[in-house]
């Protein structure tokens, strides 16, 4: 348990804090706002239409906006607990695990969600990314000659190969507002996009011609890619870690303004896309919508670079807390020297082994659903629900109880049918794919 030292400070350090990540806490209200919008609004903004085909119009609306009101009263919740105790912050996602539920259980029940979160979305960005930059080189170079799709996504690795050895989170910062910049853009591309085209000849939005153990499952799925696009609440406090409190001020209030601002960023993105995306191409539109569009070619090939850059920025956003996670084990257990040559080992590693899976694995839509169920359902949805009934305590059959346990058991049902889904649809789909090609 983390105790309430005898003469609390303004600034208490987390006792779980690396040294390489140690937040600097000199950040603006708009700090987190940028944060937040490069951690949650993704690369699964673009499967939303997908989603959307498998669920329907009214259970596909009505499904993102109660994702949309209960991710962001747990993002509350999260922001509130933060300093829950007077002189002490909880910097990372495992010290409010360690708080809530016991210095031992806790890590346990917060730690393998958290991995889920951050690994699943550097193995679909590797996926995605690899795609997208494929999709901008053969749009905007016609005469070249086609590679295979396994070495786009090498390329996109190779990259991070470099990157991951920039030292902390602070280092990532311009990094982290471009990504914020560019996800932005190319969500109000696609949804331009599709508006400007129209409708498909022959459009259909009846559910897709597929048995009906098949159909339960891919919706189980959209379930999962749905959740995937309110991640974000993995890094909260990491995020809220960056911002200076004293009793006087304290961070919970700039991070509130800056989470509202990212969740106003969130609706302008996801709800276009998702709606004008489904409403474009119906039961036809693809995982990723972008590559259900053809013209204009610039506009199109534009959005793919932005998308790539888009994910070069978050797949570090979401590596940093695990290469400190893995380089402080290798000093504990391995007695390794901290230094360059940790990081050029440890990071390089991790890199290859998120690039090995994602090209291995390249289902966009079912590696969304499956990662989204397993691991962001919990994090986002639940998790932060059942810390807050242990921590508040709020009073039995109160609106505030019900509110949280309603999110308690949606959270469940989501993480279960879309965990299954997902994983169902990867092994039907890897029985039809040519892997490496």
């Amino acid at each position: 348990m983390v105790s309430i030292p005898s003469q609390p400070s303004k600034e208490i350090q987390s006792e779980q804090k690396g040294a390489d990540i140690g937040p600097a806490r000199h950040a603006k209200w708009w700090y987190s706002t940028f944060h937040t919008v490069t951690a949650m609004i993704g690369a699964g903004v673009l499967s939303l239409p997908y989603a959307m085909a498998y669920l329907g119009w009214g259970p596909g609306i009505l499904m993102l906006l109660l994702s949309w009101c209960l991710t962001l009263n747990t993002m509350w919740q999260m922001i509130q607990l933060h300093e829950c105790i007077p002189g002490t912050r909880f910097d990372r996602y495992i010290d409010l695990g360690r708080h809530a539920f016991g210095p031992k259980l806790g890590p346990w029940i917060v730690l393998p969600q958290q991995l889920i979160v951050q690994v699943g979305c550097d193995v679909v960005y590797m996926v995605i990314g690899g795609k997208c930059l494929k999709n901008f080189v053969e749009i905007a170079c016609t005469n070249c000659t086609p590679i295979r799709q396994s070495y786009w996504i090498m390329i996109f690795g190779g990259i991070h190969f470099f990157l991951s050895q920039l030292p902390n989170f602070n280092s990532v910062a311009g990094v982290s507002l471009a990504a914020a910049v560019m996800s932005l853009s190319y969500s109000t591309i696609a949804w331009v996009a599709c508006l400007s085209r129209g409708r498909i000849d022959n459009v259909s939005y009846a559910y897709k011609p597929i048995s009906k153990t098949d159909l339960l499952f891919r919706i189980f799925n959209a379930l999962g890619q749905i959740s995937f696009a309110f991640a974000g609440h993995a890094v909260t406090l990491e995020i809220q870690a960056t911002i200076p409190s004293t009793p006087d001020k304290p961070s919970k209030i700039p991070m509130w303004k800056g989470a509202l601002g990212a969740y106003f960023i969130n609706a302008i993105c996801y709800f276009p896309v998702a709606i004008i995306g489904y409403w474009a191409f119906g039961q036809d539109v693809n995982d990723n919508v972008l590559m259900s569009l053809q013209k204009p070619s610039w506009l199109i090939a534009s959005a793919n670079l932005m998308v790539f850059i888009h994910v070069v920025g978050s797949y570090q956003v979401y590596a940093m807390p695990v290469f400190d996670l893995i380089e402080g084990m290798m000093m504990r257990r391995l007695n390794f020297p901290p230094g360059v040559a940790l990081r050029l080992v440890a990071r390089s590693a991790y890199v290859a082994f998120t690039l090995i899976f994602g090209v291995t694995f390249p289902f966009f839509g079912d590696l969304l659903g499956f990662f989204g169920g397993f691991g962001f359902a919990p994090t986002s949805y639940f998790l932060p629900s059942i810390m807050w009934l242990i921590i508040k305590k709020p009073r039995k059959y109160s609106i505030n109880w019900f509110i949280n346990w309603g999110s308690i058991y949606i959270g469940v049902c989501i993480m279960l049918a879309s965990t299954v889904g997902g994983l169902r649809n990867i092994i039907a789909d890897s029985s039809t794919y040519s892997f490496y090609t």
